[in-house]
């Protein structure tokens, strides 16, 4: 039998994924040039992980 996670392991990955979609959403809001990019990658971070996790999964 597995041992049981903690809540801390458990919900660690989904609050980062929350944490830089909003600092994406803000940062996308507040500027321009560099901005614009790091606005991407924050917010593309958590479509990346989706993709992940169905890829995970049809193995």
């Amino acid at each position: 039998m597995k041992k049981p996670q903690s809540l801390r392991r458990i919900f660690a990955v989904p609050l980062l994924l929350a944490l830089l979609s909003i600092a994406g959403l803000v940062v996308a809001l507040t500027g321009d040039g560099w901005r614009d990019a790091a606005a991407w990658i924050a917010l593309g971070a958590p479509v990346c992980a989706v993709g992940w996790a169905m890829k995970a999964r049809r193995r």
